[in-house]
Order: structure tokens, then sequence, then C-alpha cells
């Protein structure tokens, strides 16, 4: 807990006064790796893309060698931003689910992206995590669509999938969000590398705009 306490002081020490003068790689995001089956590694594009994107509009100086760390990992409490996603099984030990829980308690932050097909085993494992707390739609006047860039509308929609809306769906632990997962919208595919998808180049903006709101969020928190 001390070090996670300390990690993320100076992480903000480091956002709130001035990037500029940090040097290159000061800090680190990581995927997060689990068991189950699901393809974890899925989108290995995604992260560094939006790494780039943060760096150049943020003026942000996060490490482009994005890291991959086990959910049930000390070291996870090393980056203030996890990503994870995948399109099938996920299963968490209960050890995992209370290393998630602790990391995301002492001020962490997990973004998932549903790259389709995990959305059942999201929920269920989830509940493991925070078996108290419900998924929550997070409101539209939320902090987290008024960052750098503005989503008055809320999460936009990426890839169609199923044809439904996109819903930014959150946990809230004593009223703060620390874990943010879009659901019918793949925010993931959409920072991967232009070819691999096809995304036209408005929706791949509309995706690193809202992924960088994110990491704003996850380093900086409530305004």
């Amino acid at each position: 807990m001390r070090k996670i306490t300390i990690c993320f002081s100076l992480i903000l020490l480091f956002v709130m006064t001035t990037s500029m003068f940090s040097p290159p790689g000061s800090f680190r995001i990581a995927v997060m790796k689990y068991k189950g089956g699901g393809d974890w590694y899925a989108n290995p594009t995604a992260l560094p893309n939006l790494v780039k994107f943060t760096n150049t509009q943020l003026q942000t100086k996060i490490d482009e060698n994005v890291a991959q760390v086990d959910v049930g990992s000390s070291e996870i409490f090393d980056y203030p931003f996890v990503h994870m996603t995948g399109h099938g099984n996920v299963v968490f030990s209960m050890d995992d689910a209370q290393n998630l829980r602790t990391y995301l308690q002492a001020g962490g932050f997990l973004h998932i992206s549903d790259n389709y097909g995990m959305d059942m085993f999201v929920r269920r494992e989830m509940k493991k995590v925070f078996p108290e707390l419900e998924w929550l739609e997070v409101p539209f006047d939320h902090p987290i669509y008024h960052g750098k860039f503005e989503f008055k509308n809320g999460l936009p929609k990426i890839h169609e999938h199923d044809g439904k809306n996109p819903k930014g769906l959150g946990m809230f632990w004593e009223g703060n969000l620390v874990c943010f997962y879009d659901f019918e919208c793949d925010l993931g595919d959409g920072w991967e590398d232009a070819q691999v998808h096809n995304d036209s180049e408005e929706n791949r903006q509309k995706a690193l705009r809202m992924g960088a709101n994110l990491i704003q969020y996850a380093f900086i928190g409530q305004p």
C-alpha cells in the first residue's frame, strides 16, 4: 500500500507541475495479462499509438514501451493506468481479484475495452473484485468526457459489433471512478494502426481523443 501511494504521489506531482522538463520514459502504462484463455494480447499496436498521441496532445512523457503485467502481480502497483482487452474468457483467482481490488482502492485505474466476446466474463470476474458494486453508466457530465477533448454525448461509437449504442460503464469506489469499461464501442480497435481495421480517420481520432481523456483522468482524477 505504501509503495503505490508513493508512486502515485510522485506521478501526480509530475503531471501537475510541468511535464516538459521531465526526461522521456518518466513512467509507463501497462496491458493486463489474465488467465482463462482469452487473448489479453489483442490489439498490439493500440496502446503504443495511444501513448504517442497522448504525449503529443497532453505533453505527457509516457514511455512508449508499453508494459505487460499479470493481474495478480505486485508489479501492477507500478502503473497508474492498466488496460485490459480480449475476445474471450477471463478468469481471476481470488488472489488476483484481491490484488486488483487493492490496486484500484489505492489509486490505480483500470480501463477495459471489450474487443467483442468478453462481456459476460468481465462482468463475472469483476464481481470477485468488487462484489458490493454494480456497473453504472458513467453520466455524460462526468469529467472523463470533458478533459482535453469534449464528448458531450458520452462514449463515441467506433465499431459496430452488435449494432447497439456504445456505453461507458464504470465502477465507483467511495465516489471515485476506478474502472471504466467501454462496451459496444471498442476503443482499442480504434487505437490500432490504420491499416489493421481500415477505420476512418475520423473514427480513429475519436478513439484516440477519448483514450487521451482516460489517461488524463487516471493521472489527475477529479478536477
